[in-house]
């Protein structure tokens, strides 16, 4: 794609993959196999989507930026959604492709990513899995584990779906410009039996609980759990990051039952 050089612009929050060992070894995690369908938000300059687009043969992306979208509309394997990606259907996405599941991709805004991430829970059943690259801090708080400074809401609610791994710690120096924290790239597999639990009802009960990380549980999730008439056993005598995924599973699941 021969286009003049494109400025990064600071709204969008744009930094372009630039180092081709990084670029590399990125394809290498993601496996793409001939014919797959698979979606990338957030292409950028291309430096992921050509050598995705020539082992897939055809690769859906979603840009926001319009002129990136044009320089993108030149590639013959390329289908281009100039949007939003928290505008995007995935569900719509997957059946025009004619495909029960899809593979997601990306280089995320770091600006929206945890909104990104929110979004795509929306549509976990539809998903293969995910690889995306993301500020080293946030991946760390993805797969971070209970009793740790890492382990808070995002860990719960994306751990309660997704398998995790942090696979690859990608430097400043890999992006032109260089941004100012570190990054790393998750794999993201959507889990075959999560437990059935009501999004709402979980993420209520983990904001309540991470609204006041350095105090014990009896003071913020324990007074709403009163307000609930919550009867069962649960240690409130904890603070939020001491309780593990499955429990908060659970309680989401009782207070769902004894609502009904």
């Amino acid at each position: 794609m021969k286009h003049g050089k494109h400025i990064p612009r600071k709204r969008f929050g744009q930094h372009f993959l630039a180092d081709v060992g990084i670029i590399e070894a990125i394809v290498s995690q993601i496996a793409p196999k001939p014919g797959q369908a698979m979606v990338e938000i957030g292409p950028g300059l291309a430096a992921l989507t050509q050598p995705l687009a020539e082992r897939l043969g055809h690769l859906t992306v979603i840009e926001l930026d319009r002129d990136l979208a044009a320089r993108l509309r030149s590639h013959a394997q390329l289908t281009v959604i100039e949007s939003d990606v928290l505008k995007i259907d995935f569900a719509e996405l997957a059946q025009a492709q004619g495909t029960q599941k899809l593979r997601v991709v990306g280089n995320l805004p770091y600006n929206i990513s945890t909104p990104i991430l929110f979004h795509l829970l929306n549509f976990v059943d539809l998903i293969e899995d995910q690889h995306f690259m993301l500020q080293k801090e946030v991946v760390e708080r993805m797969v971070a584990r209970p009793a740790t400074s890492d382990y808070g809401r995002l860990s719960v609610m994306l751990q309660w779906r997704y398998a995790m791994e942090n696979v690859l710690f990608v430097p400043p120096e890999s992006f032109d410009p260089p941004p100012r924290v570190d990054s790393a790239v998750v794999r993201m597999l959507p889990r075959e039996n999560p437990a059935q639990v009501d999004v709402k009802c979980l993420s209520q009960i983990v904001q309540v609980a991470f609204s006041q990380r350095r105090k014990l549980l009896r003071h913020t999730l324990g007074k709403w759990l009163q307000e609930k008439a919550y009867t069962d056993e649960f240690d409130v005598q904890r603070r939020a990051e001491e309780v593990p995924v499955a429990e908060y599973l659970a309680l989401a699941g009782q207070i769902k039952n004894a609502s009904r």
